[in-house]
């Protein structure tokens, strides 16, 4: 059953990466001039962004409801951090960079405090998640690790 349950999780993550492209796929009528332009820096990153987080979120399961939560959230949240840093280094609006800057600040305390939840009620779960973390904080967009706060 395990083996079952994992090939769905599986099949479940694939189609869940595949939606945002396919949504963003305008119909083409035919016989029309297909325009194909280049993915820009941002939108690589986004999308190396996002492979990292669905892949860390993809948990062997503890049968402990509440422990197998927030080993999901955390990357999940960090996840949220790395396009909020995209952001930063490639959007404009003023708005969305304080709202980037907001987010980076309250996903980062979130995860220390699951971290810290994880280590008290789970510590084999927190120790074996940690190097999948490890990934995950490097800026997506430029593979550096993060700037010291």
């Amino acid at each position: 059953m395990p083996a079952i349950r994992t090939r769905l999780l599986t099949a479940a993550a694939a189609t869940l990466l595949a939606l945002p492209a396919f949504a963003q796929t305008p119909p083409q009528d035919e016989g029309a001039p297909v325009a194909t332009a280049a993915p820009s820096s941002a939108d690589r990153a986004y999308e190396q962004a996002m492979a990292k987080m669905h892949a860390a979120m993809m948990i062997a399961p503890t049968g402990d409801a509440d422990v197998d939560f927030v080993r999901g959230m955390i990357p999940h949240h960090q996840g949220a951090i790395d396009m909020a840093r995209i952001q930063l280094e490639f959007g404009q609006n003023p708005e969305l960079r304080a709202m980037s800057e907001q987010i980076i600040a309250a996903q980062e305390a979130e995860i220390a405090r699951m971290q810290q939840w994880l280590e008290i009620h789970a510590p084999g779960a927190a120790n074996a998640d940690a190097a999948k973390m490890e990934s995950l904080t490097a800026n997506p967009a430029t593979g550096a690790p993060p700037e010291p706060e």
